[in-house]
Order: structure tokens, then sequence, then C-alpha cells
């Protein structure tokens, strides 16, 4: 009896000890109560309720989603998340999988009011997907362009003549609100102001939602508009040296039933630039040299305006129309000087050229979208209509003389190019849970748009021999994905293939250039995620891209700006193709974010810009197709807060790379590495005064014919709110040191360019803020 009393005893306190071991699921949402936003990085501390001890902990992710393993008993759980109030759950029973209800948590605005130092969002956030930069955050870019947000953006770079890069490669694919926009091209980027950009996305590997264009991968900007019912607004005025003269106004209004949203804009900018080159050229064994020197003064003086509104038709039917428009006098002025030598390096003769340059421009774009969700959650189908229209007239008005060994006659060249462009975009999405891990993604995209370039040249009235003709340019794209995702426990995938056909055509008036190019391409992505932890995160992904030709690489005519070191557009350009794989680390603790990966792009038929001598005795740059690119790169991103009031960021990217290739029986096979580093510094203390600097390094880069130096450059910026938090004042300068000057080498058979360029020197500017009709709490919600 006793032994039977015995194992009863111990059979219930087995049973009791495998209970207490078993780990239970406690999971839950946490937003903040105005706005219903989910709270990224939400803090969550589980208590034991008999001696206070802390037990375990987590934090939400994107969504505002967590889930904790805990063993049964009862707890106090305490929710935290900077700048609110704490949230606490006591004596909470947990016996099986339990999920709390929405938790909402309220802005603490006492702790706001009364605190030594407080913090704030971060500027830059890491995700497996996608880096995200938050532009009212950041100090550097007040009063600049989107060119200006770019350049401080984790992973990009602007070079000296705006082109812009994603990890050190050209081929990166520009998007405005997650659709290609004509203003990206032509330093379109240079006519947005900063104030009117909420976010950049930085996509490295996008899945096969997103079009194929772009090898290096996407950059995403996402403009402002309003998310706070009632009506608000701010009022930013920029002055600055050299002169940087703006002003902008957001409006927004929202009601449950509409949200309207405006913006008027205008600036008045000065840049200045030099450029200092040699140029070599061997002939007959005699040594040839020539040396300019180039002083530019650029003005831009445009204004834009950007309205819209959403019309909620009910809770499952938005209609959302925009409009923006751009106009832009763009004018220049340059000076030249050609010294030219003899073989003893003897001054043999000087020419003065100087040019006079205008560009009035006009740009349009309407947009239309619907969204509409369904019952079923997550369900969802858009559609979204785009057209943008655009037209400028470039003119170039250029006297020379030689003015030594004796004064020569002055000629006259004038050139006018007349460009313009339609695009349209009609582009859908549904979005379709088929069990509650699962989903289903399907879309279909089409694009139609046709440029047109009409130019002429003269020489003292008279027109220039093969620079007198029309180029049209048409590109027809369509395009459809499907991508089904699934989350299986800790092991999350995205497998997706997308279908595109090409159909482009370039033709001219004097019947030169006639070309169609048709293709169809297959793109697979696959996606891999595996969770450790909610706060460990691997992802391994695949992708497969394109890189078309982009209209200036295939125009022929560049200008005659200086007509010793011309660029001529090559309308034979091929599509480049890159297969894409990465494998990248995300790894948060308290104080520390760690972003490191790794990735490998092939690219074939890659463009290469290769500079030739003319029969004139001067260089022409044209864009060719190369055989092959292999790159193999490591970089890594992170983010530091060793206080509140203090946040470091950086970022680190190494690659090598080996190119191939024969150009007219010229082999220009390279093999190199390269390496960038940018650091960045916040610092915000009490009474809104803040403080940030950055400074980037660019390492030297050779490829093909092309020798770049290295480069480095530092920017500071600081800001005080006023009249509590109604208005800031921020004071920034760029190029602090005035370093930023693009030094290259060119090298061919019997030939070298040596050049140094500055774009813009040393910026500084002021920038005054106000908001009004808006909280003390409402302080980040709308646009700064």
């Amino acid at each position: 009896m006793k032994k039977i009393a015995f194992i009863c005893l111990l059979s219930g306190f087995m049973s009791l000890q495998a209970q207490i071991s078993k780990q239970l699921t406690l999971s839950g949402k946490i937003i903040e109560k105005v706005y219903k936003q989910p709270l990224e990085f939400a803090t969550i501390t589980i208590i034991n309720a008999i001696d206070q001890k802390t037990i375990t902990g987590g934090i939400t992710n994107a969504e505002g989603n967590f889930g904790i393993e805990v063993s049964p008993g009862k707890y106090h759980i305490k929710i935290e998340y900077i700048s609110f109030k704490p949230y606490i759950l006591n004596n909470i029973t947990i016996d099986a999988d339990h999920t709390l209800n929405t938790i909402e948590l309220e802005e603490d605005n006492e702790q706001l009011a009364e605190v030594t130092i407080v913090s704030e969002k971060t500027t830059v956030e890491y995700k497996l997907d996608k880096k995200v930069f938050n532009v009212g955050k950041d100090l550097i870019h007040k009063g600049g362009t989107i060119s200006d947000v770019l350049d401080n953006v984790p992973s990009v770079s602007v070079d000296a003549a705006g082109g812009v890069s994603l990890r050190g490669n050209p081929s990166v694919r520009i998007l405005i609100n997650g659709k290609p926009s004509v203003l990206t091209a032509n330093n379109g980027l240079e006519q947005i102001p900063a104030e009117n950009i909420e976010k950049v996305e930085v996509i490295t590997n996008p899945s096969a939602r997103y079009e194929s264009e772009g090898a290096a991968g996407i950059i995403n900007i996402i403009l402002k508009k309003n998310k706070r019912s009632g009506f608000g607004g701010s009022l930013q005025l920029t002055s600055g040296i050299p002169a940087n003269h703006n002003a902008n106004i957001n409006l927004n209004y929202k009601t449950e039933k509409i949200n309207v949203f405006a913006n008027l804009g205008y600036r008045y900018a000065n840049f200045f630039g030099e450029e200092k080159q040699t140029q070599t050229t061997l002939t007959d064994d005699i040594t040839n040299s020539v040396n300019l020197n180039a002083d530019t003064k650029r003005n831009d003086d445009h204004y834009n305006i950007y309205f819209g509104g959403d019309y909620y038709i009910n809770d499952k039917n938005t209609l959302t129309a925009s409009f923006y428009h751009n106009k832009l006098r763009n004018t220049d002025k340059t000076d030249f000087i050609y010294t030219y030598l003899n073989t003893n390096k003897e001054t043999d003769s000087i020419l003065s050229r100087k040019e006079n340059y205008e560009e009035p421009q006009n740009f349009n774009q309407l947009e239309i979208n619907y969204v509409k969700t369904f019952n079923k959650k997550g369900q969802k189908f858009t559609t979204n209509v785009q057209y943008d229209f655009w037209n400028d007239d470039e003119n170039e008005m250029i006297t020379q003389q030689r003015i030594l060994p004796t004064e020569g006659s002055l000629s006259r060249i004038r050139t006018r190019d007349v460009e313009s462009s339609k695009d349209l975009l009609i582009l859908s999405d549904f979005i379709s849970p088929l069990t509650e891990k699962s989903r289903l993604e399907t879309g279909l995209r089409a694009e139609i748009r046709r440029i047109t370039s009409d130019y002429t040249a003269w020489i003292d009235d008279q027109i220039i021999e093969g620079f007198d003709n029309r180029l049209d340019y048409d590109e027809r794209i369509y395009g459809a994905y499907m991508q089904y995702g699934n989350n299986r426990k800790k092991f999350n995938y995205l497998l997706g293939v997308r279908l595109e056909h090409s159909d482009i055509g370039i033709n001219d008036r004097e019947a030169l250039f006639s070309n169609t190019k048709k293709y169809t391409d297959i793109f697979p992505t696959t996606h891999l995620t595996y969770n450790f932890t909610e706060r460990t995160n691997l992802q391994l992904s695949y992708s497969r891209r394109i890189n078309r030709p982009r209209f200036w690489q295939l125009n022929p005519f560049g200008g005659l700006s200086d007509p010793r070191d011309l660029f001529a557009g090559n309308p034979d350009l091929n599509p480049s193709y890159a297969n894409i794989l990465e494998l990248a680390l995300l790894k948060r603790w308290t104080k520390i974010t760690l972003n490191p990966s790794i990735y490998h792009q092939y690219h074939t038929d890659f463009f290469q810009f290769i500079t030739s001598p003319t029969a004139q005795g001067g260089f022409i740059t044209t864009p060719v197709n190369l055989s092959r690119e292999k790159r193999f790169g490591f970089e890594l991103a992170t983010t530091y807060n060793p206080f509140k009031w203090w946040r470091l960021s950086g970022e680190f990217n190494y690659y090598t790379f080996t190119q191939e290739g024969t150009y007219e029986n010229i082999n220009y096979d390279t093999e190199d590495t390269q390496w960038s580093t940018r650091v960045s510094s916040r610092m915000k203390f009490s009474k809104g005064f803040s403080i940030q600097t950055n400074f980037t390094y660019q390492g030297k880069s050779n490829s093909g014919q092309r020798l770049i130096k290295s480069q480095y450059w530092a920017n500071f910026g600081i800001s005080k709110d006023l009249f509590e938090d109604k208005a800031s004042l921020t004071f920034n300068v760029n190029n602090i040191f005035d370093s930023r000057i693009n030094k290259s080498t060119i090298t061919g058979q019997n030939y070298n360019l040596v050049s140094s360029t500055v774009r813009s020197g040393r910026r500084v500017t002021a920038t005054l803020t106000y908001r009004f009709n808006r909280k003390k709490s409402d302080r980040d919600r709308l646009p700064d």
C-alpha cells in the first residue's frame, strides 16, 4: 500500500515537474495610442510575481508583434518604449499559450518636458530586407535636395556629377513612392527639396514584387503625406553661402472621409565648380600636351508644387489622386582656358572659350491610386495609374578665340537640344493570405514611354554637318509576377518569379540609328529567413536582375561644351544582366544593432565607359558592353546607443571585382578592390538641442581605363527647438574641409587624361522651420 502511495506521489511529482518545465508562448501586439501605429523595438520584461525577479524578456518586430517563451506561473508583465509611459500588467497567470489584447502606449508628455536628456527614434533603421533612412530626423540635409539626402543614406553615394551608386555600383534603380519617375533622370533629383521626403528605403536584393530593373538594387524615395487628423503644416525658410535660398510650405488636412495634402516650394541656388585637366598624346614619337582650366558658375532657379488627396469611400476602399509640377531654369557660365604645350613643355598657344548654357525645364506627373481591402485579414488589392510628361530646351552659346601667340578671329558655336517625354505606367497588385501563415502575391505592370530629342548645332550661323537630327526613343515594358510566402515556426521563405517583355526601339530623322530590340526574360527570386530569436535573424536571398540602357546612354548627341572632351551615347547598347546572392545577419542588443552581410554579383554585358582619341586631336567617351564582371563584397552596418541621448551609426563596405572584355581589339580586363566607410553621430539633449556630424571616406577605384583616387568629406549640423517646440533653427556645414575633389586618370594607347574636378565646394546654410496647429507630443509626426 505504501509502495502504491509512493508511486502515485512520485507520478504526481513528475507530472508537476513536467508541467513546470513546459515552455508556453506569451504573445501580443504593441501600438501607440493616438495613431494606432505599431511600435518596433518596444521592450517586454517578464517578472516573477512572487520574488520580483526578472525571468525573461523580448522586443517587438516591425509590426509591433512579439512572442516570448515562458514556463507556467504567475507574472508581472512590463512594456516600455522610449518617451512613452510604461504599461504594466500585474499577476497574470500563464498556464497555456496566451495572447494578450492589443496594448496601446501613451506618449509621456511630462517626461518629454522635464527630463534632462531625451531620446528619439533612430535616423537609420536596419531590417533584413532593407535599410530605412528617416529623413525628418537628419540635420545635415536641411535646405538641400534629394541628392543631398542620398549622400547621407547608408550604402549609397553620389559622385561629383550627381550619379548615384549603391555599394559602389551605379546600376541602381531609383523609385519615388515605389514607382519609376522621369525625375530620377537628367539630374531631376536635384530639383526635389529634401523637405518633401519622409524616408528613403534601400533594398539591395528585391523580391519579385519589384520591377527587375537595377542590378545593384533599388532605392525607394517616399514623399511625405499627412497621418494626423485635423489641420496642420509647417513653413521652412533657408538661406546659405554660397547663395542657397529657398522657402517650403507643407499643409495637411484630414478628416474621417478625406485627407488633403499640399507642398509648395521655391529655390534659388548658386554652385561654383572648377576643373583642371592635362591631356597628353604620343604621335609619331612626338608628345603633345594640353592643359585645361575651367571655372563654372551654375544657378538653379525653380519652384515645385505637389498636392493631392485621399478619399476614404468606406472602411475598405480608398481612392488617392495627386499632381506634381516642377519648373526649373538652369543657367551655367563656364570659362575655359586651353594652354597648348610643345615637346619642351613650353607654351605654344592659348585658346579662350566661354560658354553660356540655359535650360528651362517643365516636369509634370499625374497619379491615381485605388486600394481595396477585404474581410479576410491581410487581403488587399491595389491599382495605380501614373502619367509623366516633361520637356526641356537645352541651349549652349559658345564663343572661342586664340589669344596667344597672336589674337585670332572670334568664332561662335550655338547648339540647341529640345527634349520631351511622355510616360504612362499602369500596375496592379493583389495580396491574399492562403492560411494563417502563408500568402500569395500576384501583379501586373505595363509601362509605355516615348522620348524625343531634336538637336542642331551651328558654327558662325552655319549648321555643322552631322549635328542636325531628331532622335525618337520608344520603350514598352510589360511584366507579371507571382510569389508565395510561408512561415514555419522560426523559418520563413518567399519564393517568386517575374516575367518581363521588353520592346525598345530607337530611330532618327536621318535614318542613321534605326534599331529595335525585343526580348522576354524570366527573373526568379528567393528569400529564406531563419529567426533564431526575436533579436537574431539570418536571411539568404537570390535574384536575377537587368540593366536596360538609359536614354542618355543611347543618345549620340551629348553637346559641344568641350570639343576636346566629348560624350556620345551608343544607340546599339545592349541590356546587362546580373545574378545576385546575399547572406545577411541582423542582431539586436539593447544598445547595439549589427547588420553584417556578404554578397556576390555576376554581371554579363555590363556597361563600361571607353574614352578614345578623335581625328581632331580631342577625346570622346561612349558607353559599350563588355563581357562580364564579378563582385564579391562584405558590408557591415551598425548602430550604437552608449546613452539615451547619443546615437552612433556606421557602415563599412569592401568588395573585390574582376572585369573582362574587349572593345575594338583592345583588352580591358581589370582586377581590383575598393572600400568605403561612413560614420555618423547624433546627440539630442534637453530643450530640443541636437548636434549631428558625419564623416565619409571612399577608397580609390580602378575600372577599365579609369583610376579614381580616394577622397573624403565631413558634414556638421546643429539644431535648436524654439517656442515650445513650435519652431526649430538648424545650422549646417557640408563639405567642411572643402575636400570633396574628384581626381581621375584615364589611360589609353599612347594617350592619357589627368583631371581634377570640384562640383561644389563648402556650403553653409541656416534653416528656420515653424510648425503650426500641432501639439508638442506630435512633433515627430508632421513634416519637418
